[in-house]
């Protein structure tokens, strides 16, 4: 267990950067970034300088409680930064993403459990929606075991958003429950090796017989339902939302910025020739022309998604609307189309490429192999997000709880 200081309730606010601000600090660290992708692909994770300059920055504070430092960022901030970071390495993009939504989960917990998460400054949570651990009753809490896949920066993290399946509490049924744990109370499996996002470390985290104390477990459908514990959070604009819709508003920025460098990565090596024909550079063929006028059109039109789904989510947020049922899918709908079009975007670049574009020291087919991983996972899959819309215009309940 970590030996956890509570910090004083006084007052440990500063300065809160205003959303240029932060972008602007965040698009000065690309070269960096950019310049230590290869590495993390590499080596299956995030290099400590990438991580420092991230922190630099104020990054890992977007999510976190003004009481404790943290800037309680809205969604267009997210959005803004996260498409910066993603232009320098899409998977620090991605941890960056799982660690803000993960840090928001956190922010639902009671405010004593938050006093234990954080505690560290720039703390780093991160976790996964998937129940697949059990959970069993003991006094003064839960016991748990399990294995958690594709857990994106935990050899980063302190701690972990956990969800299992547990007894419901008249002992009739099981549902899901959502408990934070420190990272050394679990055990690391170390089998990321992949085709995409290899630097992000998605590695697997095991619970033996870990205890959870009852004041760290949430059920979810109190969560999914904005049924929160927090009772310092619970005036904030930025948690009073829900999970789902939260979750939409976090990821689009990677996508978008891994679109952006991907065009980036293609205008490098525009004046290359054309083997076998005449031209003496790329940049005078007309199908180049109408490669890249579609590939940005893909990312225009995905930032215009994401831009109205973070309008929405702040607008909503300041005024305390609650979301309806055909909102919260959309939110869905959004996100699948923005990965879906920016995955698009990057392929049309790299199939104009030329065959010199397969070769590793190149970036552009690492962000095509990232983008391809990030589409296939389950919350970003487009078809999925796209049927789910679909069933409620066609006026069917929607087939899941995850809104």
């Amino acid at each position: 267990m970590l030996n956890i200081q509570a910090p004083e309730r006084a007052d440990l606010t500063g300065a809160v950067p205003t959303r240029d601000e932060l972008v602007r600090r965040v698009a000065e660290l690309v070269p960096v970034l950019r310049a230590n992708s290869e590495w993390s692909e590499l080596n299956r994770a995030l290099p400590e300088e990438s991580l420092a300059a991230l922190a630099d920055a104020g990054v890992f504070k977007m999510r976190v409680p003004k009481r404790y430092g943290g800037y309680e960022s809205d969604a267009g901030t997210l959005l803004g930064v996260m498409s910066e970071v993603a232009q320098g390495d899409g998977s620090a993009a991605w941890c960056v993403s799982a660690w803000s939504i993960s840090t928001w989960l956190a922010c639902l917990f009671p405010d004593h459990v938050q006093d234990q998460v954080f505690a560290t400054e720039n703390v780093r949570v991160c976790g996964v929606l998937s129940p697949t651990a059990e959970a069993k009753p003991v006094e003064g809490g839960l016991v748990v075991n399990g294995a958690w896949h594709f857990i994106s920066g935990a050899r980063h993290s302190l701690w972990q958003v956990i969800i299992a399946m547990a007894p419901t509490p008249d002992g009739s049924s099981m549902w899901p429950v959502m408990a934070v744990v420190p990272l050394s109370d679990l055990q690391i499996v170390d089998d990321w090796n992949t085709m995409g996002l290899r630097g992000t470390g998605s590695v697997t985290t095991v619970a033996q017989d870990v205890f959870v104390p009852a004041d760290r477990v949430l059920p979810m459908v109190a969560v999914l339902q904005e049924q929160f514990a927090s009772q310092l959070n619970a005036n904030s604009t930025v948690y009073r939302s829900p999970m789902m819709a939260t979750g939409c508003t976090t990821f689009t920025g990677t996508a978008i910025g891994m679109a952006k460098a991907a065009r980036s990565a293609f205008m490098d090596r525009i004046d290359r020739k054309i083997t076998y024909t005449d031209y003496t550079s790329q940049r005078e063929a007309p199908l180049t022309h109408l490669e890249v006028a579609e590939a940005s059109f893909k990312i225009e039109e995905s930032e215009l998604r994401a831009e109205a789904l973070a309008a929405q989510m702040d607008d909503k947020c300041l005024k305390g609307e609650p979301w309806t049922l055909e909102e919260k899918v959309h939110a869905r709908a959004h996100l699948g189309r923005v990965f879906q079009l920016c995955k698009e975007s990057a392929e049309i670049l790299s199939s104009a490429s030329g065959g010199s574009s397969i070769y590793t020291a190149e970036p552009l087919q690492r962000i095509v192999r990232d983008l391809h991983a990030l589409s296939m996972h389950s919350l970003m899959h487009s078809s999925t997000n796209t049927e789910l819309y679909g069933r409620i215009l066609c006026g069917l309940p929607p087939n899941t709880m995850y809104l």
